[in-house]
């Protein structure tokens, strides 16, 4: 299973320069995990810079992977994970969102460097 950080959605929905290292995890629909704060940045980043229309229409394609509720399981998961990795509240949810499915967290953001079952490629 992959989950893809929000900043590498953006990455590849505007062909920025590592678009490529984010395609494969998020066309594998089958493989793919969206946790609902993911919906959430990427919609709020969409509406400000293209507009609610076209924001819905890249939202619908992107819950075509299997949309993972926040529960209390996951919340509980991710205060631990924040604590002992020192993360923030949102990277430290969507890495926990990754390891309770045994998944690959995708990312470009250097603070998850080192961090077990993160695939890292910083930005340019």
């Amino acid at each position: 299973m992959n989950v893809v950080d929000s900043s590498g959605w953006i990455e590849y929905l505007s062909g920025g320069p590592n678009a490529a290292f984010f395609r494969d995890p998020i066309e594998d629909e089958e493989a793919l995990l969206i946790p609902t704060l993911s919906l959430f940045e990427v919609y709020r980043h969409l509406l400000r810079h293209l507009g609610r229309d076209e924001a819905l229409n890249i939202i619908a394609a992107m819950r075509q992977g299997t949309v993972m509720d926040l529960d209390d399981r996951l919340a509980l998961d991710a205060a631990e994970l924040s604590i002992a990795t020192k993360l923030p509240l949102a990277d430290s949810i969507m890495l926990a969102a990754a390891r309770a499915h045994d998944g690959l967290f995708w990312t470009q953001d250097a603070d998850f460097e080192g961090l077990e079952n993160v695939r890292l490629k910083r930005k340019p």
